[in-house]
């Protein structure tokens, strides 16, 4: 089926869209079951997973930043390690370390907590860089490499880690090569006000958490990942992401553009977010909607823009707004 027929007819998405859709829902409503009126973030969550992405979570302390990283762990039945990141912590204790046993006078590689599906990194920035670094190779490659030897993780394999602003105490800025390998950067904010009355009910007894059970499994993750693989992106949508992409680096705003792994990510994200619409095609609208939280965090604005006090989002926004959008067939 061409993509001028899928267009026309959105109500006749293929199966397998509807399947995606079926396991996503419920993943969502487990969700949101322990993050309440933030729908909006839920989606952004879901959609890097199906992706194969990782996540960043930034705001400032006490908003739910973890919870968030915790529901999306205990929604999966799969293997999930959390790290709390403190000034202290070696690259080791993330990757894992060979110990010397003497009796069998052979080295034994104990894994680190990296080896899971999920891995929540709590108050990453609270790291030194050297430390932040061990997550590089893990992130981009899904291996790790550790005295000569590559393991390879299993899948699905996703870091949601959460910090805090960079002008907070005790805080180490992420470089930039570490921001660029997360797909996402979403702010969950503070709850609307009828949300933080429910809050007080379903939160002062005990925690939500304890009462949300896996709703999916990994394999059911693997297979979704699969499926929006073959979601459909036109040539049309594909330059349209291009020029976007492309955009950020000629702009007078920005000092450092978007790099070509940010157009991957792009793409990647809008067929899961296409997806999550039980569409078996990307459109322009999609690439709109995930133009920030994809982009934003990659780029750093000039001096000018800084003096204006004008932020990356609020320049992605403004390329958005002013490129031309192709016709969505």
């Amino acid at each position: 089926m061409s993509l001028d027929t899928r267009a026309t007819d959105v109500e006749g998405a293929p199966e397998d869209a509807g399947a995606v859709l079926a396991t996503a829902e419920r993943i969502r409503s487990a969700m949101e079951t322990v993050i309440e009126g933030k729908s909006e973030i839920v989606r952004i969550a879901l959609t890097v997973l199906l992706a194969e992405g990782h996540l960043l979570i930034e705001d400032i302390p006490g908003v739910g930043k973890t919870m968030l990283a915790k529901a999306l762990g205990r929604a999966v039945d799969c293997s999930v390690q959390r790290v709390q990141f403190t000034p202290d912590l070696l690259p080791s204790d993330i990757t894992g370390v060979s110990a010397y046993h003497r009796d069998r006078h052979e080295f034994e590689f104990k894994p680190g907590p990296v080896f899971a599906n999920i891995v929540v990194g709590d108050e990453i920035n609270r790291a030194s860089p050297k430390t932040q670094s061990a997550l590089l190779e893990c992130m981009e490659e899904g291996q790790v490499s550790v005295d000569g030897a590559t393991r390879p993780l299993e899948r699905p394999f996703m870091v949601v880690a959460t910090q805090n602003p960079v002008d907070m105490e005790g805080t180490y800025p992420l470089p930039e090569a570490q921001l660029d390998r997360f797909m996402a950067r979403i702010a969950v904010g503070y709850p609307a006000a009828q949300a933080e009355l429910d809050m007080i009910d379903t939160h002062s007894a005990r925690s939500p958490l304890d009462g949300l059970r896996p709703v999916a499994t990994a394999a059911d993750v693997r297979a979704m990942v699969e499926r929006v693989r073959a979601i459909h992106v036109s040539p049309a949508v594909r330059r349209y992401v291009v020029d976007l992409v492309s955009a950020t680096r000629t702009s007078p705003a920005l000092r450092l553009g978007a790099s070509p792994r940010a157009t991957l990510h792009l793409v990647r994200a809008a067929r899961a977010f296409a997806a999550l619409d039980n569409r078996s095609y990307v459109i322009p609208d999609d690439v709109q909607a995930l133009a920030v939280p994809v982009l934003a965090h990659r780029l750093l604005p000039s001096a000018e823009a800084q003096l204006e006090r004008r932020l990356p989002e609020e320049v992605v926004r403004d390329l958005v707004a002013r490129l031309p959008v192709p016709d969505r067939r």
